[in-house]
C-alpha cells in the first residue's frame, strides 16, 4: 500500500490582502504626484533662466560685433554673423578671427532666437528674444517671450 505525502496547508497569514497593496500602490502614487510636480517646477525655472542667459550672452556677442565692425548684423544676416564672417555687408571693420561665439544657440525649448534689426521691442538698435516655451508671440510665465528688453 503507498502512502500519501501529507498536502501543506496554506496559512491565512502568509501574502498580503488585496487592501494591503492597494494601500501600497496609493501612497507610491501620491509620492511619485510630489516629486513629479516639484522636479517639473524646477525643470521650467531652469529653462527661463537658460533662455536669459543665452540672450545675455548672444547679446554680448553682439556688442562685441558691433565695436569690431562698427555696427549690427543687418536681420539678413542674422546671428549666423557671430560665427561666420557675413559675405555682403559692412565691411568697414575688422571682423573677429574666430568669430565671437562657437555655435548660435537654440532656446530651451529648441527653436532657433528671434533677432530683428531695426528693434521694435527694445531700446537698443536691435531685437533678441525667444519666444517663450509655447514658441507664439506674447503669452505669460513660461510662455512669455525672453528678450534683450526684459
Amino acid at each position: 500500500m503507498k502512502t500519501r505525502k501529507p498536502v501543506p496547508t496554506r496559512s491565512k497569514e502568509a501574502g498580503f490582502t488585496l487592501t494591503e497593496i492597494m494601500v501600497v500602490i496609493f501612497i507610491i502614487g501620491l509620492l511619485s504626484t510630489v516629486v513629479l510636480f516639484n522636479v517639473l517646477g524646477a525643470r521650467t525655472d531652469a529653462q527661463l533662466k537658460t533662455a536669459r542667459t543665452n540672450v545675455s550672452a548672444l547679446t554680448n556677442a553682439l556688442e562685441q560685433y558691433s565695436l569690431d565692425m562698427y555696427d549690427y548684423p543687418t536681420t539678413e544676416q542674422g546671428l549666423d554673423a557671430l560665427v561666420t564672417k557675413p559675405a555682403r555687408g559692412n565691411t568697414a571693420g575688422s571682423y573677429r578671427k574666430g568669430g565671437y561665439i562657437n555655435k548660435v544657440p537654440l532656446d530651451p525649448w529648441g527653436r532657433p532666437f528671434v533677432y530683428r534689426r531695426p528693434a521694435e521691442r527694445s531700446d537698443k538698435a536691435y531685437d533678441l528674444y525667444s519666444l517663450g516655451a509655447d514658441g507664439e508671440p506674447g503669452g505669460e510665465e513660461e510662455n512669455a517671450d525672453i528678450g534683450n528688453w526684459n
